[in-house]
């Protein structure tokens, strides 16, 4: 008779070994048994197992082997990032834009949609929908595994939106569970500054940092923040809506330039040009972009 607790923790190690091999192989390229055994911290023995069981699930596969040398060569392994796709859609208040990328965050295929800030929920998501499938128009169905969504406001853990200021229609979202349905795997939703902050940490300028705060600055200001590698997003999701607090100095770049009665373009063009309403439009956003990111480095004191 098998003892219950002993099937378990068999088969929980068996899942541990094999993320840690998986880890191994790709962030180390193309290699061998025993390079991954060394690597993912296995006996040689366990490394060859997990390496059967991704090779079986179509993570894995056998590397052609190098040239030149005495011998057989060893075989080697590498990880398979066309085994799957993900989607990432960023939904913003006069924007879509839409990516389609393998399992190593390579993009492959991009969709960009300008659209009215006064769109309604459901036309907007329509076309969200319409730009993702568009990327997606060249794989198979069944290949893309996961599908996330950014947007502005407060997004709590479930992928709800919480609070949208910005968007109409948009508080009470259930984003996750749209983005999901269009191509039937797991959604995901959140705000967008907290995915940059995780993207800038994975393939960007913050690789080799741990500690990082993330400031976007476009139609508003926000911040993702990053301690010990992990996402801190709050309770509630709302750690990145600084830009709420007027303390902050952080004004959205919408209120100031509607003040102004011009776009972001003609009001950067007239500063090149030395307009002096243009310069002191910007000098004013940059003044408080400038407090606001003081005080995040005041209290959080980033790498």
């Amino acid at each position: 008779m098998k003892t219950p607790g002993v099937s378990n923790d068999t088969a929980l190690l068996r899942r541990l070994n094999t993320r840690a091999t998986l880890q191994s192989l790709r962030q180390g390229g193309a290699q061998t048994l025993t390079q991954l055994a060394r690597a993912a911290g296995l006996s040689r023995q366990t490394a060859e197992v997990a390496i059967a069981d991704l090779t079986e699930r179509g993570l894995a596969e056998e590397a052609a082997p190098t040239e030149g040398g005495a011998g057989r060569p060893a075989r080697r392994f590498r990880f398979r990032a066309d085994a799957g796709h993900v989607i990432g859609v960023d939904i913003g208040p006069s924007r879509i834009l839409a990516m389609l990328a393998d399992l190593n965050g390579d993009v492959l295929a991009e969709r960009r949609l300008d659209v009215g800030e006064h769109l309604p929920a459901p036309e907007r998501l329509a076309l969200a929908e319409q730009a993702a499938t568009a990327c997606a128009a060249g794989v198979a169905r069944g290949s893309v595994w996961a599908a996330t969504a950014g947007t502005s406001g407060v997004v709590d853990r479930s992928g709800r939106v919480s609070v949208s200021h910005l968007i109409p229609g948009w508080t009470g979202l259930d984003l996750a569970g749209h983005v999901g349905r269009w191509f039937g795997c797991p959604g995901f939703a959140a705000n967008d500054a907290n995915l940059a902050a995780v993207a800038e940490h994975w393939r960007g300028s913050a690789r080799h940092v741990d500690d990082l705060v993330y400031v976007l600055s476009g139609y508003r200001a926000g911040h993702g923040l990053l301690l010990d590698g992990r996402l801190r997003a709050g309770r509630s999701g709302s750690a990145g809506e600084l830009g709420r607090l007027p303390l902050a100095g952080w004004e959205d770049m919408s209120v100031v330039l509607g003040r102004d009665g011009r776009d972001s373009e003609e009001i950067f063009q007239a500063a090149r040009a030395g307009e002096e309403r243009a310069l002191s439009v910007v000098d004013r956003l940059a003044y408080g972009l400038a407090r606001g990111a003081s005080a995040l480095v005041l209290v959080v004191d980033p790498e």
